[in-house]
């Protein structure tokens, strides 16, 4: 019976949980930017990619055209009729 006393008084108490950090408190993580380019015989197609969400698309067409921007979300056109 002492040795059961001795064996509990050495049990350890249990530790207070840690305080969850904020989302003030954590460090902005950095996103991966990447640009894709996909060409054939007659478009360049740009894409830019921000954390692996589609942020621009811009259309190229070969022989003298204007190029365009595709919305991602709704995949409407823009021309740069009068790009300075």
């Amino acid at each position: 019976m002492l040795m059961s006393g001795m064996a509990q008084a050495q049990t350890p108490a249990p530790s207070p949980p840690l305080p969850a950090a904020s989302a003030t408190q954590r460090a902005p993580v950095e996103q991966l930017t990447e640009t894709i380019r996909v060409e054939d015989a007659s478009n360049r197609i740009d894409e830019v990619r921000v954390g692996g969400e589609t942020r621009s698309i811009t259309v190229q067409p070969k022989g003298g055209m204007p190029s365009y921007q595709v919305a991602p979300a709704s995949g409407e056109r823009r021309w740069n009729v009068l790009g300075f």
